[in-house]
């Protein structure tokens, strides 16, 4: 297993880099039970780099399943108001976020997916303030995973759970930089990398994207005045922070109606509990008009029927296959982790932060812009080494971005 003092440095990782917790600011932390002695290392280290109050949401998986086993369906697909405020109130406060999210993949794979849908509906209804706090960068916040058992045995099924474990804490470990002598210089770097990347294409400014692989071939849009972004970001309040670690894409946002054409995805889709695997979504006008799955076509159409906005795109992303996460060999069933491993773009809502001004625009001045909203953002990877991207500039001129899964243009040596 991971010693001490990797798990250690990790804590301090996910506070420094990940949230960049302030002295006297407050901290909200989601994260699995299971993970207790993890979470309480971060706690403390909280403490000790002066965080004035420190609250965990905690999570079980078992417990979870209970409840959708045995609770009424109206209990299930209700979101009590009090989870509603606790969120609002540490947000409010300017509170930092810390999300542990360590699902096991198959938790919810025996439960009729309609019921997870309202589950999932009636949590985004309730809490669009407080995502409006992250979305819009307001506070900082951060998503980091530590291996819990199921989740472990799911990556590496034929090893022991504590095998499993150690194996997945050796590729986590390695994965964010934590192997290194100073994680949070290393992170440094990176990220430096990454901003390297988003300049050069907001300098291009491309007005739309191609895509083409095996069973993709699509167009994107991009809205004018849009923003790539990437890496670290910066809050309201002026703190860098890094929202996802791992973290290797830069990304923007789609012109909500400006998408067309097919595209397959070529891994796992882990979603509310229960994966979709092996499908294809076809655009109209920026809409999905026709879809299939050969794994979870019924919960694929739950996250569709969410509502309009779920139809359409809000994120396009670009990671070179050749990222950590891709070179570990391994399918994570975890969308933080598996979309760091490839490209891949976003159904629901998009980032207002993506354009500029956006995040100073009412709903109906973002609408005008192309900036599509929803209750859902769910990521799904379409990458791979057999993907080539193009960009076509103002003037209809096209230049190679990706070819064969990585850049076609010098990110690191600008």
């Amino acid at each position: 297993m991971v010693n001490q003092q990797m798990q250690d440095k990790y804590a301090e990782l996910a506070l420094k880099t990940g949230v960049n917790l302030q002295k006297g600011q407050a901290l909200m932390i989601n994260a699995p039970i299971e993970g207790a002695e993890f979470t309480k290392k971060v706690v403390r280290k909280a403490y000790e780099m002066g965080a004035k109050d420190v609250h965990i949401n905690w999570v079980d998986d078992e417990l979870t399943l209970l409840k959708y086993e045995n609770a009424p369906e109206e209990v299930i697909a209700n979101y009590p108001e009090w989870k509603v405020k606790l969120h609002d109130y540490y947000a409010e406060d300017g509170a930092a976020v810390l999300s542990i999210r360590s699902t096991n993949p198959d938790l919810l794979k025996n439960i009729d997916p309609s019921l997870v849908a309202k589950a999932n509906r009636a949590a985004a209804k309730a809490m669009v303030n407080f995502r409006k706090h992250t979305m819009n960068d307001k506070i900082t916040w951060s998503i980091i995973s530590i291996p819990t058992g199921d989740w472990a045995q799911k990556i590496f099924p034929d090893k022991s759970r504590e095998d499993a474990m150690e194996s997945l804490w050796d590729a986590i470990v390695k994965i964010v930089r934590v192997d290194q002598d100073n994680p949070v210089a290393a992170w440094g770097k990176h990220n430096k990398t990454l901003e390297t990347a988003r300049e050069i294409l907001n300098e291009k400014s491309y007005k739309k994207l191609i895509f083409k692989a095996p069973g993709t071939d699509l167009e994107i849009e991009l809205p004018e005045g849009h923003i790539w972004k990437g890496g670290s970001a910066v809050s309201e309040n002026g703190i860098t922070f890094n929202p996802n670690m791992p973290t290797e894409e830069v990304f923007t946002l789609p012109h909500k109606y400006g998408v067309t054409g097919t595209v397959a995805s070529t891994k796992p889709l882990n979603y509310g509990g229960s994966l979709i695997d092996d499908f294809s979504l076809t655009f109209k006008d920026g809409k999905v008009v026709d879809y299939k799955a050969a794994q979870g076509e019924g919960t694929l159409k739950h996250l569709l029927d969410t509502d309009e906005g779920a139809t359409r795109l809000g994120e396009v992303a670009l990671v070179p296959h050749e990222s950590p996460v891709s070179q570990s060999g391994l399918i994570f069933y975890n969308t933080l982790f598996d979309e760091n491993a490839s490209c891949h773009i976003a159904l629901g809502k998009a980032y207002p932060t993506n354009l500029k001004g956006g995040s100073e625009m009412n709903e109906e001045e973002l609408d005008k812009h192309g900036v599509n909203d929803s209750l859902t953002h769910v990521d799904f990877m379409i990458g791979s080494e057999k993907l080539d991207i193009d960009g076509v500039k103002e003037d209809g001129t096209t230049e190679a971005v990706f070819r064969n899964g990585t850049w076609a243009m010098d990110v690191k040596g600008k």
